[in-house]
């Protein structure tokens, strides 16, 4: 039994995680949902010892997602990084909500899909592009009725400014408003 006062860590996450959200695979991370003292957090974890080529890809994608996290800290739609457990887990603010589907038409705020646009286009200041933003498990409505973007595993980073934000993350950025549309056509 780990020491109540003790934070989260890498020896206690078992006995502290609530909820299996997703088990991973060969290179993707383990996703749990797991309490750090009174409230609960996102860990994302790509240690596994069954997985070799799982944990060695995960310290350069955690570094990646790291980096797009710190990018958009403050972000109203992007949870905040809490910390990093180790090397290969990271710690997220957990944002209660439903993944968006079809079956959600017509039950979101009026003004869901502006804000989803407006987040977007605030990720896209801030030099990041998500790339992945299609698939359903990256987009929440949150309970709040506010959209909130997950998972930067994708994400590639620009200095806002640059020569690279300027050029480049104009070009990438179509895929992400590709979603977009995607989503306004769905909801």
């Amino acid at each position: 039994m780990s020491d109540p006062q003790r934070g989260l860590c890498r020896a206690n996450l078992a006995e502290r995680t609530a909820a299996q959200l997703s088990s991973g695979g060969w290179s993707k991370a383990s996703v749990v949902l797991a309490r750090d003292g009174e409230r609960c957090v996102v860990v994302k974890d790509f240690a596994s010892p069954r997985s070799p080529l799982r944990r060695r890809l995960g310290r350069w994608l955690l570094r990646r997602e790291w980096r797009a996290y710190r990018a958009l800290e403050g972000h109203p739609s992007v949870p905040r990084v809490v910390d990093r457990l180790d090397d290969w887990a990271l710690v997220l603010e957990y944002r209660p909500g439903t993944l968006l589907s079809r079956s959600l038409r017509g039950q979101l705020p009026a003004a869901f899909l502006k804000e989803l646009r407006d987040a977007v286009e605030g990720m896209h200041e801030r030099g990041v592009v998500h790339l992945d933003l299609r698939h359903r498990s990256n987009i929440l409505a949150g309970e709040d009725g506010h959209p909130v973007l997950l998972d930067f595993a994708s994400a590639i980073c620009f200095r806002p400014g640059g020569w690279a934000a300027r050029w480049v993350l104009p070009w990438l950025a179509r895929i992400d408003h590709g979603a977009l549309a995607k989503w306004e056509m769905r909801l």
